[in-house]
């Protein structure tokens, strides 16, 4: 399994997790054009309650050493955020709106198939920006 179907089952999995717990998926996959040969994406977007979260999903192979979550560093973050405010903006959503944004991560054991999943809340909201 490549990279990319690692990420597509990821994406698929956190979809299927963010549905039994509640949320209501607004969009998967949203792209933002950067320039004319970078792009960003936001890989789920959803809402519970009167909070929409932008979910970043990381998943890797399982390895005791490694945690998919620090992927997402300072740099990864603001792009997040700027995807997120475009994706308000677009929808003409109030960027005051309680937005934040929230990071998936998945390791799965190939053995089994069976994914261990961590879900950071809230790692930075619309209230702090």
């Amino acid at each position: 399994m490549d990279s990319k179907e690692m990420g597509k089952l990821g994406e698929d999995i956190a979809a299927k997790y963010l549905q039994n717990k509640g949320y209501q998926i607004l969009e998967r996959n949203f792209p933002r054009k950067v320039s004319r040969f970078l792009k960003s994406e936001i890989d789920v977007i959803v809402k519970k309650g009167d909070i929409i979260s932008f979910v970043e999903v990381k998943t890797s192979k399982e390895n005791p050493s490694f945690f998919p979550e620090e992927k997402v560093n300072f740099k990864k973050k603001r792009k997040l955020i700027r995807s997120a405010e475009s994706w308000l903006l677009k929808r003409k959503i109030p960027l005051d709106s309680k937005w934040q944004i929230d990071i998936i991560a998945i390791e799965i054991d190939l053995q089994s198939k069976k994914p261990k999943i961590s879900h950071f809340e809230n790692v930075l909201s619309s209230e702090v920006i």
